[in-house]
């Protein structure tokens, strides 16, 4: 396979996001909605699944090499990458330096249930600056509903004790909160509980919808079984998954909060991706931009994938032993993949007010039926859309302010004053009664 030609002129340069999984599935815990603890079962009998050290070298130098851009950002997730021990990413830090040519820099993004966490875990992600992305789904009741040990135990307090020796050690970290059917109507709860208790300044609210033959059957591809599709949507999904309806609802508790106190101090993905798109601008997230592909997930073996919902055989790409990244990333295949997310929407998504804003999302959500029968429409668009239709006009007045050159925290600053006289309206009016 040829390699292909570097950017020049106008072409746009290469680059790409790999989602590394040097662990493969292996984890400590046992979180109920969790969508790739049984990828296990794709690995024969007796697999290690740790990366081999000359995987590890391959894919590190393919991922710096491969790409026309100077900032190279490498995250590592799992299943629990701590489980592999820190000698292992002192050796990704090593190889790093090894392969990072001047004129390039290199970031490291480490997703961790923050159990195993220590002081020379704190002291190694210090010295390197590593940011730690935490998954905590809220407070205890609402964490410990699905986020749960080997032996169904909590897992609230390891979690928060792993935060400390964050915090202790002055490592810079965001939340991640899994919105799924326990605590889809606790969005304010959540959010005050991230903001307040976990001091996280940055947060990601990550929708947990799995169909229920998700173990077996990749996103898009016919049950072999051959059993037709209930017509309910909650009928097709598994027990944990949020409904569409409280996800948006969800979405609107926590917008409602941030942007009456937080604005400009708290970072939302989603809000900031919402408000760069009214605003024209491509989304930096595959699951909001028009087409996707360029966010691959490898195993820990050095397979491939198209993108790390669609780890499943039909999806892989090949491997870093026989190829490399840019090969891969760049193939005919991948790049039809890309496509397909805005040529497989239905009509009824291409008629959408919020189009510009969604997207249809992701792929791996477009299972149901569109009110006329069509398929392939996204199980969360009636929650996308309440939360589209509520954040609107805020969104929108921000993007005014910014295309004025005046910072968006204006439109906080107005909501407060507005809500501060109608208290007082409301205090003048019991005082004439």
């Amino acid at each position: 396979m040829p390699e292909p030609a570097a950017s020049s002129g106008t072409a746009a340069p290469l680059a790409f996001h790999t989602l590394a999984k040097p662990i493969g599935p292996i984890c400590n815990l046992d979180c109920t909605y969790c969508f790739y603890l049984h990828k296990e079962n794709f690995f024969p009998a007796g697999e290690q699944f740790r990366m081999r050290p000359e995987v590890l070298e391959k894919f590190i130098q393919q991922y710096i090499e491969g790409q026309d851009v100077p900032q190279i950002d490498f995250a590592w997730q799992g299943g629990e990458p701590t489980l592999l021990g820190l000698d292992f990413f002192r050796q990704v830090v090593e190889l790093q330096k090894k392969h990072c040519p001047a004129g390039k820099t290199v970031s490291n993004a480490f997703q961790t249930n923050g159990v195993l966490l220590d002081d020379a875990w704190g002291e190694f992600f210090k010295a390197h600056d590593f940011l730690i992305g935490l998954s905590i789904d809220g407070p205890k009741a609402l964490h410990d509903a699905y986020r749960v040990d080997k032996g169904g135990q909590s897992s609230f307090d390891a979690v928060m004790r792993g935060l400390g020796f964050l915090k202790k050690h002055g490592v810079r970290y965001n939340t991640l909160t899994c919105v799924q059917r326990d605590n889809e109507a606790h969005g304010r709860e959540a959010y005050q509980f991230l903001r307040d208790e976990c001091g996280s300044d940055f947060m990601q609210f990550i929708p947990i919808v799995e169909k229920t033959n998700f173990e077996a059957v990749g996103p898009g591809l016919a049950d072999p079984s051959g059993k037709p599709e209930p017509r309910d949507p909650l009928r097709q999904v598994t027990p944990w998954t949020v409904k569409s309806e409280s996800y948006g609802r969800f979405l609107c508790a926590v917008f409602d909060e941030w942007v009456r106190h937080d604005m400009g101090k708290v970072y939302v993905q989603l809000f900031e991706i919402t408000l760069g798109s009214t605003m024209g601008l491509p989304s930096s997230l595959c699951v909001f931009s028009k087409n996707c592909g360029r966010a691959v997930a490898i195993e820990h073996d050095g397979a491939l994938y198209s993108c790390d919902h669609y780890v499943y055989p039909e999806y892989k790409l090949g491997s870093v032993l026989d190829g490399t990244l840019r090969q891969m990333v760049t193939s005919e295949r991948q790049q039809q993949f890309g496509k397909n997310k805005f040529d497989s929407l239905p009509r009824y998504c291409k008629r959408c007010d919020f189009l510009d804003l969604c997207y249809g999302e992701c792929p791996k959500n477009r299972f149901i039926q569109t009110p006329d029968g069509e398929a392939g429409l996204n199980y969360l668009c009636v929650g996308l859309k309440i939360y589209y239709a509520h954040t609107q006009p805020y969104f929108q007045a921000m993007a005014r302010e910014l295309s004025n050159q005046r910072s968006p925290a204006n439109v906080m600053r107005a909501l407060q004053a507005q809500e501060a006289k109608a208290a007082e309206a409301k205090a003048a009016r019991k005082t004439i009664r």
